[in-house]
């Protein structure tokens, strides 16, 4: 190679690796700390529940029928009407507040679970998953928490379900009490009586506290790759010892993991050790199976627009600048919130008369008449040997110009026996809008805080069947779901790898000792 096209090649070389090099979290999918979580209705959390001995009232409700969608939708609306006061005949304007604290529903009342194992030995438990608080709290040395589940195994066996539901400090040998001159002590005042610091976390639902004191101790994660990968690393929570309200009748009867965006919720711990970058994904899949991944940027390939953080109201909100529904476009400006613990989606006039009234002009299919027990009000029937019927995409142009498709925007309903109908699974709002899950199943959504982005992608996320409660295709589902799934997967997991920080990774070492040989090098033939 001729030595005025080496000098000419140096600088792209060294911009190339240096770029690769700062990319951090993006474009590290695979290889990015994570969970795994699990839809409120779900087989694998069934199964756990049915393991400690919680049961729905009224029981499970049929994935894809009427009840099952209405149970959804009720969900949603305890979760934005509560902080409104209103009568149930005289509910009031659909508003937000703090999250999943909303809830007044018991009995897993959240919409996702997810498997977390903490301590040495590991001891594993089924979180409920919040955006909307901050504190990942477990029951721990209860005085007052979700009592024993009852059920037909006895008095004794499940006292002995309930023991093992709760965290305690002195069986882990990692764990140790958060002192009260620690950065995570926000109730300094209240230490005189203590050595450690006490934590109180009063929610929007009625009464629904919790209470204990904060620890540090190890909890494991995994990578997606193929050959996954567990990771650890120390953080601070909160060890309930008592839980009021809505806590009380089991809907977080094993803890809470909160994604807020204050300092003391997992994402903020990791990225504050410099763990990972402030930002985290979630994708969820058609099986519902999701995966929520710590200090994933996303990829450069990936859509973004800017993010609005409410950090006095924990949310996650864009702007929208119009609105696309097969060939009829939009300009149409309004902003709304990325809620990933609201089935289905929200938007308030003039966005939601739109959608709905473009998309019902282009949809050739007979309209179901108004059912009391659907919360949609387009429907179109469905005849015998149709999945599903033709309908015009549906996108939203972001500020920016960025486009977010609605890869999944309606739901089959089975209505009765032999009997569906097709709905587009939007709700009115008088008020707010908020895309739910339905409209982000399918991409991989990424809330960066760090760079104040949202970034989105068309992602499969762990499809393996089509169970999915929101899936499409729920008529044809088995309901069934990975056989591979256990609990005792991530319990004392063997080859644990403490989790670095990113300025010491061995990755980001070796790319950097070799960008720096690899420019010796040609500076040498060069010159």
């Amino acid at each position: 190679m001729a030595p005025q096209l080496l000098r000419a090649l140096l600088p792209v070389l060294l911009f190339a690796g240096v770029a690769g090099s700062a990319s951090g979290g993006r474009g590290q999918w695979s290889r990015a700390p994570s969970l795994e979580f699990h839809h409120r209705f779900s087989a694998p959390v069934r199964r756990w529940a049915d393991a400690h001995g919680h049961q729905l009232p009224g029981g499970w409700p049929v994935p894809g029928g009427a009840a099952y969608v209405a149970a959804l939708a009720g969900h949603d609306r305890h979760r934005v009407l509560s902080a409104g006061g209103g009568a149930a005949d005289h509910p009031p304007p659909l508003t937000f507040s703090e999250g999943n604290a909303t809830l007044k529903v018991s009995n897993l009342g959240f919409l996702h679970y997810a498997l977390v194992t903490v301590g040495t030995p590991g001891h594993t438990f089924m979180v409920a998953l919040d955006t909307g608080s901050d504190l990942f709290w477990l029951p721990c040395q209860c005085d007052g928490c979700t009592p024993p589940a009852t059920g037909t195994s006895g008095a004794f066996v499940n006292y002995l379900r309930f023991q093992a539901s709760l965290y305690i400090p002195s069986l882990s040998s990692t764990s140790q009490a958060v002192p009260c001159n620690s950065d995570f002590c926000g109730l300094r005042k209240e230490c005189s009586t203590t050595s450690s610091c006490p934590y109180k976390m009063v929610y929007v639902s009625a009464d629904t506290s919790s209470s204990g004191f904060l620890v540090e101790d190890v909890i494991y994660l995994s990578t997606e790759d193929t050959h996954p990968q567990i990771l650890k690393a120390q953080i601070t929570f909160g060890c309930g010892q008592v839980q009021t309200g809505s806590f009380l009748d089991a809907a977080a009867p094993n803890g809470l993991f909160g994604l807020g965006v204050d300092m003391i919720s997992v994402p903020s711990i990791l990225a504050q050790k410099g763990l990972t970058t402030d930002s985290f994904s979630m994708c969820f899949g058609h099986d519902g199976i999701g995966r929520i991944s710590f200090g994933d940027q996303g990829s450069s390939d990936q859509q973004e627009t800017p993010l609005d953080i409410n950090q006095k109201h924990p949310t996650y909100a864009i702007t929208i600048t119009g609105i696309s529904v097969g060939n009829n476009a939009m300009d149409l400006e309004f902003s709304t919130i990325f809620d990933t613990g609201t089935s289905f989606t929200y938007l308030a006039d003039p966005a939601y008369t739109y959608i709905t009234e473009s998309f019902h002009s282009q949809v050739q299919a007979n309209r179901h008449a108004a059912d009391s027990r659907i919360p949609f009000e387009y429907c179109y029937d469905l005849s015998s040997n149709e999945a599903r019927i033709q309908t015009p995409g549906i996108s939203l142009r972001t500020l920016g110009g960025s486009l977010f498709p609605a890869i999944d925007p309606g739901q089959v309903i089975s209505i009765q026996q032999h009997e569906y109908v097709y709905c587009l699974a939007i709700v009115k709002s008088t008020k707010l809008n908020i895309i739910g899950q339905n409209f982000m199943t399918g991409v991989r959504v990424v809330f960066d805080r760090e760079r104040k982005i949202l970034g989105w992608k068309k992602f499969n996320c762990y499809d393996t069947d089509s169970s999915n409660p929101l899936s499409i295709n729920s008529r044809n589902s088995s309901g069934s779901t990975p056989e591979n799934y256990s609990p005792e997967k991530t319990k004392n997991p063997a080859g644990v790898t403490q989790l670095r920080p990113l300025s010491s990774s061995p990755h980001v070492m070796w790319h950097n000792n070799s960008l720096l040989l690899m420019f010796l090098f040609l500076n040498f033939l060069v010159f």
